[in-house]
């Protein structure tokens, strides 16, 4: 989103002659009602530079540039006409006419004609007012801008260059085939760590993908009686949390392949999982989350109680004070970190809460997307407890994720179009639109360095698709390497 753009070099107006070691107050006549008239007092004001005081040599501390360009028609004060003969020729015309023409319009050199009815008379006497607000001075506000927009042109200036909107490659640069990848919207079975290492749950396995070496890593089967809801990386280190069928949450090192230990709690399945530090959240189909802190001995240190149906969304807000909540109750919930009790409640929703994503870049700005009944994208401000806009997508809202790099979203849709969707925010217009899978897009996890995304869906494949732009910051290129196309099975 870089663009370097040439200065134009300022125009200089010659010093003045007149002495600088006087004061213009010591050597100018005072003003007083009894020998100047205001009219008078004010003509004295523009023109000088031109006045001559019939006694004494005015002197100047400091050099008063010429106002013939100035456009004294705004202020109803008549632009006197000697200064314009008079007046000296800018030796950077180009600049000027283009600074004038930025501030004023085009016509701000033309002088209008004073008619008939404008000239003063008993009956229409002269307006005294110079700052008096006039209709004509109100302008769009890029028309303030020296960089001109749309037709404002200036004659003999070269326009700037307006870069060209940034293109979203419309194809994968990568395919993985994920055999066993289930089509199931209440699912979360891909996540992305901050050491570039993709999980994935297929069946009753979880895989880990090195994104910098391709490496695939087989780390636990739950048996023929257990199969994967749900895998979640910690933010830091290689902790990664893995939801089962069976209501069980396992905690395993994901660079020694161990298992750490099994937490407890759920009846039913685990289908959503999110991490706070050391906290981990666990929402399953008993409508119940827990709270568990892996330094503890206990297997929750909390129970949060509100949904009414399977909670299938929960994400952290990055502050790690907000944790919101989705479920198949049509619900949106915020809790704080210290409430058994949700503090906020949005209802607005008709179907599902699964896609849920916290803006990184302002405080207590959080997305929500409903379901096949429902297909719109919410904004909510938690601090000030609002409802911001909504967006009807058309089709069914499996997930949300937010850029790290840009104001910008994707969605990923199911029912029925089962496209991915860059959004601008907030306008909310379409930056681009995505295909490829032939389900569902159930799954969406992003890369840590935030340029590239990794969708799944229930046609048992997993795409790669770079979409954001790198950090400004960000001086090396991506460990992901874009140009290794092709279609790899990932066991």
């Amino acid at each position: 989103m870089e663009e370097s753009t040439g200065k134009l070099p300022l125009g200089t107006s010659p010093p003045s002659t007149a002495p600088v070691n006087s004061h213009p107050d010591m050597s100018r006549p005072s003003f007083s009602p009894d020998n100047l008239t205001p009219s008078r007092h004010v003509e004295r004001m523009i023109n000088s530079n031109h006045y001559k005081s019939p006694s004494k040599t005015i002197c100047f501390d400091r050099f008063i540039p010429s106002r013939s360009a100035s456009k004294f028609a705004l202020f109803d004060i008549p632009t006197p006409t000697n200064s314009l003969a008079e007046g000296r020729e800018d030796s950077s015309n180009a600049y000027t006419t283009l600074l004038r023409t930025a501030l004023f319009g085009p016509d701000a050199g033309v002088i209008s004609p004073v008619t008939p009815e404008k000239r003063s008379s008993p009956m229409n006497p002269p307006n005294r007012n110079i700052f008096r607000y006039k209709t004509e001075t109100h302008q769009s506000m890029h028309s303030l801008s020296p960089f001109m927009f749309d037709d404002d042109v200036v004659p003999g200036a070269n326009p700037c260059p307006v870069k060209a909107p940034r293109k979203v490659p419309r194809s994968p640069y990568k395919v993985l085939d994920a055999p066993a990848l289930q089509d199931d919207f209440y699912l979360n079975l891909v996540d992305w760590s901050s050491h570039n290492v993709l999980a994935v749950g297929l069946g009753n396995c979880v895989y880990l993908w090195n994104a910098c070496s391709s490496k695939v890593t087989k780390l636990c089967d739950l048996g023929i009686d257990d199969s994967v809801c749900s895998v979640g990386w910690a933010h830091h280190g290689t902790h990664l949390a893995v939801g089962t069928s069976n209501g069980k949450v396992q905690i395993w090192d994901a660079s020694r392949c161990k298992k750490i230990r099994i937490m407890e709690g759920h009846r039913l399945r685990v289908g959503a999982l999110a991490w706070s530090s050391s906290l981990l959240s666990s929402g399953g189909r008993d409508k119940n989350i827990y709270q568990r802190d892996t330094r503890a001995q206990e297997d929750y240190v909390s129970k949060l109680s509100g949904h009414k149906s399977e909670v299938c969304g929960l994400k952290w807000s990055y502050d790690n004070r907000e944790l919101a909540s989705g479920g198949n109750d049509n619900r949106l919930f915020v809790w704080n970190a210290h409430s058994t009790h949700p503090v906020l409640k949005y209802c607005e929703h008709t179907a599902a809460v699964k896609a849920i994503a916290w803006s990184p870049h302002l405080h207590g700005l959080l997305a929500s997307g409903g379901g096949t009944a429902d297909r719109c994208i919410r904004f909510w401000n938690t601090t000030t407890n609002s409802h911001l806009s909504c967006m009807d997508t058309g089709s069914q809202v499996c997930n949300l994720v937010w850029s790290k790099n840009v104001n910008e979203l994707v969605s990923t849709h199911g029912y029925s179009q089962n496209q991915i969707i860059v959004w601008r925010y907030p306008s909310m217009s379409k930056l681009a639109t995505l295909t490829g899978h032939t389900y569902r897009v159930l799954y969406l996890a992003i890369s840590p360095d935030g340029q590239t995304i990794v969708t799944g869906a229930g046609d048992e494949t997993l795409r790669f698709w770079n979409v954001f732009p790198s950090p400004k910051s960000q001086n090396t290129d991506s460990k992901i390497v874009a140009s290794s196309f092709g279609r790899t099975i990932i066991r």
